[in-house]
């Protein structure tokens, strides 16, 4: 196992001159010793070739490679060390399950007993213990692919294990059992667990750490809870959770008020915290439809405290939520209700609570403010008693 410390870039043509002759812009980055990351992002952001860099398959353009201090920039991924699983299943049809395992290890020299004890482990934590004397050639390729995993992880010596999308080829069912084990083998075997995938739901539930990435860039390396709580760039607010965040203009008024969508919001910001947003005119307010909430609202009722008023165009259920499109002007805003709320109907009048403790605002595209609440008048936060 190894820190690994990147300090690149990388780029497929000669002589880049801009940012968009870059397949990875540059980036300093360090993946701790046993810890388990996951690179998140869509396809053609950069990912995969972060990856081929850290095996070694690829020498990055510019910069270095290093493992626990060491310069392995010009070196093969033999010498690195490195144990890595591909999209597609990578085994010999001609062995058994057991053979397939123990293959890396015979190939290091270990010892007869130690092989046995190792494949017996791994293919105990991947369900293939039944299967260990069938040859690969019969399997399905759900199995094929968990030996492909179980070769991987099976040397216990191994710098870092990386994973190319490994589930792509598994039934969606197994996909979610193999992450449980995949999160399992890494509490137990404490193994530096490098994972690439565009499946937030993989990435979430089986890494301490996500690198989000787009278009080249890292644009924030976080846990779950902070990527979906504090999104320090507007893409991983939309790339992160189902819908992604709603994203909404927001300007400043004479008298330190502030206004959402064209509609004055109550409450006064902060000197610092306005100084710090004025600096960035134009800027969004960025909320997450898990916290937007909706109170039917009349003619003639006056504006609730951090709301703005929209008109509901469209009810969805989805089983375990609702979800609520309303227009506010030209711009639209989703919210997630609880399966027992009672939503309003289309074409509604409601509030929507844009203000609260999970609040950001965003400049071009990095967050300004990590949460509102801080920033506003209490009076203006205070949330009435029954909200849905």
């Amino acid at each position: 196992m190894a820190r690994i410390d990147l300090d690149l870039a990388h780029a497929y043509r000669p002589d880049p001159k801009d940012d968009n002759d870059y397949a990875l812009l540059p980036l300093t980055m360090t993946f701790e010793d046993g810890g388990a990351y996951a690179l998140l992002g869509p396809s053609g952001c950069g990912k995969t070739t972060m990856l081929n860099i850290v095996s070694g398959l690829l020498k990055p353009s510019h910069g270095t490679v290093k493992f626990d201090g060491r310069d392995v920039t010009a070196l093969t991924p033999q010498q690195r060390n490195i144990a890595q699983v591909f999209q597609f299943p990578v085994i010999y049809d001609t062995m058994t399950v057991a053979e397939n395992l123990a293959f890396p290890l015979r190939n290091r020299g270990v010892p007869a007993d130690r092989i046995k004890a190792r494949v017996g482990k791994i293919a105990e934590m991947l369900e293939l213990n039944g299967q260990l004397n069938q040859r690969a050639s019969g399997l399905s390729a759900d199995a094929k692919q968990k030996i492909s995993l179980g070769r991987g992880l099976v040397r216990e010596d191994v710098s870092a294990v990386l994973f190319d999308e490994p589930l792509t080829v598994i039934d969606p069912h197994l996909k979610w059992q193999l992450r449980r084990k995949l999160k399992q083998i890494h509490n137990e075997l404490k193994l530096t667990l490098i994972y690439v995938t565009h499946d937030q739901v993989e990435a979430l539930t089986f890494a301490d750490r996500i690198v989000v990435m787009t278009r080249g860039r890292a644009v924030q390396v976080g846990t779950a809870g902070e990527l979906f709580e504090r999104p320090s760039h507007r893409f991983v607010g939309h790339f992160i959770g189902s819908p992604g965040m709603n994203f909404l203009p927001a300007a400043l008024e004479d008298g330190g008020g502030l206004s959402v969508a064209g509609q004055p919001v109550a409450g006064r910001v902060d000197p610092a915290s306005g100084a710090a947003l004025s600096r960035a005119e134009p800027f969004m307010l960025g909320i997450r439809p898990e916290y937007v909430d909706v109170d039917d609202v009349g003619d003639g009722v006056p504006a609730l405290p951090g709301t703005v008023t929209g008109v509901v165009s469209q009810v969805q259920d989805i089983g375990t939520y609702w979800l609520l499109t309303a227009r506010i002007g030209p711009y639209t805003i989703k919210a997630r209700l609880h399966a027992n709320a009672r939503p309003p109907a289309a074409g509604a009048t409601v509030a929507l609570r844009v203000m609260s403790a999970h609040t950001c605002f965003y400049g071009a595209d990095e967050r300004l403010i990590a949460a509102a609440a801080p920033t506003m008048a209490d009076a203006a936060l205070g949330a009435p008693e029954g909200r849905a």
